[in-house]
């Protein structure tokens, strides 16, 4: 595997409270050079992120909705999904309602989900769901990927990044095992190292947020590896 084909599988970000026009004029450098799938960056920066890379066929506009604690109310988080077609996303990762999902009301969950990939089905590439695994037991972990399925998303998402927590690579397989080809899978937070990349790819994870320093040290050391 050549640093092209690992960094085909990672996503990167510039998404913290501080990050300003000189962070994502880094990101866009790196995303450049290695060609990482996707860029985050928080709504505000999307037109900007946008123009910056519209030449880029390869490297596409990722931002979330109701980030990052997923308790905006659902008008709120609609109004926003819309704004970010406007602007020019092309991946959405959406931030589920975590306190409303561990007070079991499963039906807002299911309903306010199904509400914002309505309103972007046929004008991005694709939509994820944030579940925050850190917060949340096997079981609860489990049922929110059924949850996500129901929705229509193309992706789950194992966290924001914003919850302390570690790769998690055996929790992620638990839900890779319920999950199967029906629902993709995005992991997020935590992940450091090539060996970590490795094992969440032999496991069938199809893509994976990674803060830049770590996803460029990967994709190094995946060529290094391949040879």
């Amino acid at each position: 595997m050549n640093t092209l084909e690992a960094a085909r599988f990672i996503d990167i970000s510039a998404v913290r409270t501080h990050h300003t026009l000189s962070d994502i004029e880094e990101l866009v450098k790196y995303g450049r050079q290695y060609h990482f799938i996707n860029l985050h960056v928080l709504p505000c920066w999307v037109p900007t992120l946008a123009k910056m890379i519209r030449d880029l066929d390869d490297v596409y506009v990722g931002s979330p909705v109701g980030f990052p604690g997923g308790g905006h109310c659902t008008e709120t988080k609609l109004v926003e999904a819309k704004r970010l077609i406007e602007d020019g996303v092309d991946e959405m990762d959406i931030v589920m309602n975590v306190g409303k999902f561990k007070n079991k009301e499963y039906n807002y969950v299911l309903d306010e989900l199904q509400a914002i990939i309505e309103l972007a089905k046929n004008k991005i590439r694709m939509t994820k769901v944030i579940i925050e695994i850190n917060t949340l037991t096997d079981e609860e972990m489990i049922k929110a990927c059924e949850l996500v399925k129901q929705s229509g998303a193309d992706f789950v998402k194992t966290g924001t990044g914003w919850v302390p927590g570690g790769a998690n690579i055996e929790r992620i397989r638990k839900m890779k095992e319920f999950c199967g080809d029906d629902l993709k899978i995005k992991a997020a937070g935590g992940i450091r190292t090539y060996e970590d990349f490795k094992a969440l790819l032999d496991m069938g994870v199809e893509r994976m947020g990674i803060n830049t320093k770590s996803a460029i040290e990967i994709v190094h050391a995946a060529e290094a590896a391949g040879r």
